[in-house]
């Protein structure tokens, strides 16, 4: 990645004027991610390679976010010749050309006597970052894409903006009257959406390839309850190249070819999206997993790819994927219509609607309500299951509904498009299967995967309470609501900590996962501190 002076004196600039506008198109200029950026390993080769499949730390993203002290090919020549003598350490080696990554979060524990609501509020500076370390040199430097303004990472190992994370941590925001920050990362998710095309994974080289739940049409709509609706004007572009992203090759399609990237084409005339990546190799921040796993498979380049798609999906990993119900070898993301993703691109679709008649182009505003009354009829046909009363996830591929219940079929009740019939039943089933002492159950299979029974995750919590919001059912919304934010309170009680999950069944440490439990936690503060001060 080619870095000129100029950016080193944007950055400089923007410490001395962190509100200034007119630093970033500097930036834009400097720093397009969109052709330019490789991921580390990509960088780094057969070093990378030998660093995360020897364990040389425990974290595979440990690795992947260090800051090489010296330019790539120095580093390189230095390690093809000092591996081939007989006293050669690679941990040793890797620490004295590489800066390793600092987590300035991790352990960061409440005041004695301080409420959570007092400890959310001082996390909020503990969690912001202001930028991306000077670069000393033209040369790429680490993994992290810079962003123009502070944006608020979620805490312990992830030391990076999260795509759809950030929307709960912004609900947190908003609650503790900080719409400067809800706009800063709203702006640095416009300029990611101008530099790479798209709002990747997250600000991370490595997580260029895929995005994330498309958020971004909730976080403008949260903006302008603060700004006014005028506001969706300043974000229309970069609105609608978020959409054209998710629709990409839609005009290729055809019944020989229906599926293109996180496009299907299901019936004439019919599209929803599903999850995909560009790419299909070991995802970098869990490189040695990856290959591990893929050992026994007979494609590995076709399984690196279904995994790094339940990454974009945000539930990695999770039943929703898995062939079989249990077992991760048997993943399959890209088969799937996922019911939550085509949900928020109906808010996109109507959000663009809603741009485009502010603007006065009624035409692009009916074409955009057309399209979301398409999708809306395309949910209803293929994800709705009348006879278990609930949304599933569609396998376009064996041309049935998914078997496993899970949280993503709340989203259309969210989103405004089931009837009110659809939201009794949806409710009936949250109350019977769902519904636990700490909270709600993401689904109801055991599997040992993070995104499974028995653990409850704050984003979905809310996703819940305001779908039965909007549909009257408010003695179950309360009772959601009162079991989650009394977990968070117990464990905050205990422990000091506010967490990324929850085990809501057994009430005790959330397990499953590619890594430990983490504390911060954003979206889990954002969620709890809305639900704590709302009236």
């Amino acid at each position: 990645m080619k870095q000129s002076n100029h950016y080193v004196v944007f950055l400089l600039f923007f410490v001395l004027n962190p509100t200034l506008d007119k630093a970033q198109p500097v930036l834009e200029k400097t720093r397009s991610a969109k052709q330019t950026q490789l991921s580390p390993d990509e960088q780094f080769g057969e070093l990378f390679k030998a660093v995360q499949l020897k364990t040389v730390f425990p974290d595979s993203k440990t690795f992947a976010d260090c800051i090489p002290k010296f330019p790539r090919a120095a580093i390189l020549a230095k390690y093809e010749k000092a591996r081939k003598q007989a006293d050669f350490n690679l941990k040793t080696f890797v620490l004295q050309h590489f800066t390793l990554p600092i987590r300035p979060a991790s352990g960061y524990s409440s005041k004695v006597g301080q409420s959570a609501q007092e400890h959310i509020t001082d996390l909020w500076a503990v969690l912001t970052r202001p930028d991306t370390p000077k670069p000393t040199s033209d040369e790429q430097v680490g993994s992290l894409i810079p962003l123009p303004k502070p944006y608020i990472v979620p805490g312990g190992r992830f030391s990076e903006i999260y795509y759809w994370d950030s929307y709960f941590t912004m609900l947190g925001l908003r609650a503790s009257d900080r719409a400067a920050q809800i706009r800063n990362m709203v702006d640095n998710f416009a300029y990611l959406i101008r530099t790479v095309g798209y709002i990747p994974n997250g600000n991370r080289t490595y997580f260029l390839g895929r995005s994330q739940p498309p958020f971004f049409s909730f976080m403008v709509n949260l903006l302008s309850e603060i700004q006014g609706r005028r506001i969706l004007l300043t974000y229309l572009s970069e609105l609608q190249k978020e959409y054209d992203f998710w629709m990409a090759d839609k005009d290729q399609l055809n019944a020989q070819q229906p599926a293109r990237r996180r496009v299907v084409r299901l019936d004439e005339g019919v599209y929803l999206n599903r999850h995909f990546d560009d790419k299909q190799t070991p995802r970098p921040e869990s490189y040695r997993e990856d290959v591990q796993l893929a050992r026994s498979s007979k494609n590995p380049s076709l399984l690196y790819r279904q995994l790094r798609a339940a990454a974009e999906s945000g539930w990695d990993f999770s039943s929703r994927w898995l062939g079989d119900g249990k077992n991760l070898r048997t993943i399959h993301t890209t088969d799937f219509i996922p019911v939550d993703l085509n949900a928020l691109l109906v808010n996109l679709e109507q959000t663009l609607a809603s741009g485009y008649r502010l603007k006065g182009n009624q035409i692009q505003a009916r074409k955009y309500e057309e399209l979301a009354q398409q999708r809306r009829n395309a949910i209803q046909r293929y994800c709705w299951n009348s006879k278990n009363g609930f949304y599933f996830d569609y396998d376009f591929v064996a041309r049935k509904p998914s078997s496993v219940y899970s949280l993503a079929g709340v989203y259309p009740l969210f989103v405004k498009i089931a009837t009110s019939a659809q939201a009794v039943a949806v409710a009936r089933k949250l109350e019977q299967l769902f519904l636990k002492a700490g909270g709600l159950t993401t689904t109801l299979i055991r599997t040992g995967e993070q995104w499974d029974a028995p653990n409850g995750w704050a984003p979905l919590q809310w996703i819940t309470i305001q779908g039965l919001r909007n549909y009257r059912q408010l003695p179950l919304a309360n009772k959601v609501k009162t079991n989650w934010v009394a977990e968070n309170l117990r464990v905050y009680k205990a422990s000091g900590k506010i967490v990324e999950k929850y085990d809501v069944i057994s009430t005790a440490a959330a397990k499953g996962g590619e890594y430990p439990n983490q504390d911060g936690f954003g979206w889990t503060n954002g969620v709890l501190l809305k639900l704590l001060t709302e009236k």
